[in-house]
């Protein structure tokens, strides 16, 4: 597996091989000693989660305040989906940052997002499926958000017509976290 940094402090494009045949493609996403042989922080796994979701939702930005920090390891397992790491970390050099890039359960990549980040994705086609782990459980009174359309993330979503949930919708903007400090 190779792993990149993403120009955010903590955040890794991870790729593996995908091996492609007839029967369709198989691909090793995750592996537990990656850590030891990259510069990835420790990563021991408590939780996996899997969302399926429409052509055009975006999930997020979504990060939490768990005693430690949450770090997690995305993939798209089917489908294809536009994916968003933003530096929440205040006395971060990269702060407000975010990057983008395209997660399909073709390309063999995955993204590895420490704690400290917000994370968000839109699905570029119907029934997407995003799968992760997480080093620490989730805790919903942990767990918050900021709203994904917020012009100040400089986020750029694939033009399409969007469906967001109330809770991201109402989720504050970038600009109240600065001057409120983390929920």
């Amino acid at each position: 597996m190779k792993v990149t940094p993403l120009g955010i402090e903590g955040a890794w494009l991870i790729e593996a091989p995908v091996y492609p045949d007839n029967r369709g493609a198989f691909r090793e996403w995750f592996v537990s000693d990656l850590s030891e042989n990259s510069e990835l922080p420790k990563f021991e796994v408590k939780q996996g989660n899997t969302s399926i979701s429409a052509k055009g939702v975006i999930r997020g930005i979504h990060y939490s305040m768990a005693e430690d920090g949450q770090s997690k390891l995305v993939t798209c397992t089917f489908g294809s989906i536009l994916d968003a790491v933003v530096d929440l970390r205040e006395d971060s050099k990269t702060f407000g940052k975010s990057v983008i890039m395209e997660l399909d359960s073709y390309n063999g990549r995955s993204v590895f997002i420490s704690s400290g980040l917000g994370h968000g994705f839109q699905a570029l086609e119907e029934n997407v499926a995003v799968t992760y782990l997480l080093d620490k459980r989730y805790e919903p009174s942990k767990e918050f958000g900021i709203n994904p359309l917020d012009a100040n993330l400089a986020i750029t979503w694939n033009k399409m017509p969007v469906i967001i949930s109330e809770k991201d919708r109402q989720a504050p903007d970038f600009s109240s976290l600065t001057q409120f400090g983390k929920k």
